[in-house]
């Protein structure tokens, strides 16, 4: 167990070495953990917790050093975002969703756009959302001397409730092509809608952003209309897709140690099992067997991709599509995996506690909940057919937003 913080703010004062963050991370979750429960049932923006986010110093994880920021390694964020989900899994949600907005930055921007942004994300402690979903091609974007004019609307923008600043999407019907930009969340013009009423991750702040003729001046647009995007450039739909599979790992992991702290502290062993308790019951020791030889392959791929992650980021400009296609085949892996663990253990988990830890009051029902929910993000047949044709004959993923 890592030791412990007198407070947050004790340990954000100094450069953080990898324990140290890690340290600060466990402190965050265990506050987390406390409220998780109510918070989930009521829905809504968690703007005290998200404050405690901003506080924890956390934010300035990915940010380079040369910017002020820490420069964690990915294996480290990604290790970071599952401890959260396992607390939390909408606010650890919201957090990966910050970091993906920031690698975008690195992915898309220039040199200038890169060091205007990270500046200001470290000085002033910014919080990033999105309005990027870029299968709603709603939002227009009309050419104009200095920019674009901005009208439409975007749904599942994650993180933009409470947000400072927005990466966006916006369809140019001149070029048949979108431009990728970041624009402040208080642009005139630019209302944030809290309408996310999702039965699962009810804390991701995942409503709607309207754009009513807002101006986005060209020194903000990271990708234009019609711009090819290289190889660096689409590692991050990789990012996005591995930032969920530890989203679905950390929720995989609540579920198995809520279950199995429930079978040692509370559950009864079956009446004809012939065992004085539940956890000696060979039935339940072979069920909770099979749920450890879910989450144990699916994480150890999970942290073998973030590695991978890790050194094709790395390279820059200088990654190939082969290189690119090589990540997203172990991306892909995890992903599923990690799918396939968070729906199992978050659902069988009640075969193993019984009817009593159904009530309310343990609120294990959210694991399941945030789980299905997530895992509809993008169709797992997809990523199940990319392994398949990897195997048959050594084809990698074209590259989009979901691959």
């Amino acid at each position: 167990m890592s030791r412990r913080l007198q407070t947050l703010s004790d340990a954000i004062d100094f450069p953080s070495p990898e324990n140290e963050v890690i340290t600060i991370a466990t402190n965050l979750a265990d506050r987390l953990a406390q409220s998780a429960i109510e918070r989930d049932q009521a829905g809504g923006h968690a703007a005290t917790e998200r404050a405690w986010i901003r506080e924890s110093g956390l934010l300035t994880l990915s940010i380079p050093e040369e910017f002020g920021g820490q420069g964690a390694s990915w294996a480290t964020i990604l290790q970071i975002v599952r401890l959260l989900a396992k607390a939390d899994s909408a606010l650890a949600h919201v957090f990966a969703f910050h970091h993906l907005q920031i690698a975008g930055i690195e992915l898309y921007g220039n040199a200038q756009q890169r060091r205007r942004l990270y500046g200001a994300t470290v000085a002033q402690k910014l919080f990033w959302g999105n309005a990027l979903n870029p299968l709603d091609k709603r939002t227009l974007a009309t050419r104009t001397k200095d920019g674009y004019l901005l009208n439409g609307i975007k749904s599942f923008s994650s993180g933009s409730v409470g947000s400072d600043w927005l990466t966006i999407s916006a369809w140019d019907e001149a070029t048949q092509s979108a431009l990728i930009a970041a624009i402040p969340s208080t642009q005139p013009g630019i209302r944030i809608q809290a309408d996310w009423d999702a039965f699962g991750q009810r804390q991701t702040d995942s409503g709607n952003v309207h754009f009513d003729h807002v101006f986005l001046h060209n020194d903000l647009v990271l990708q234009a209309p019609g711009q090819v995007p290289t190889a660096q450039a689409t590692l991050r739909s990789q990012i996005a897709q591995l930032m969920m599979a530890n989203l679905y790992l950390g929720i995989a992991a609540g579920a198995f140690d809520a279950a199995r702290n429930y079978t040692r502290d509370k559950a009864r062993a079956w009446f004809s099992s012939g065992v004085s308790t539940a956890t000696e019951d060979p039935y339940i020791q072979h069920r909770y067997g099979e749920l450890w030889l879910l989450l144990r392959p699916a994480t150890a791929l999970a942290d073998l991709a973030a590695q991978e992650l890790e050194s094709t980021f790395r390279k820059g400009a200088l990654v190939t599509a082969a290189e690119r296609g090589a990540l997203a085949i172990s991306v892909a892996e995890a992903k599923c995996l990690a799918h396939r663990a968070g729906i199992e253990v978050s659902s069988q988990m009640f075969e193993l506690t019984g009817a009593s830890s159904t009530s309310s009051r343990f609120g294990y029902d959210r694991f399941w909940r945030n789980v299905r929910v997530h895992t509809l993000h993008d169709p797992i047949d997809y990523k199940l057919r990319d392994l398949g044709r990897y195997a048959l004959n050594g084809s990698v993923p074209e590259p989009t937003a979901y691959s």
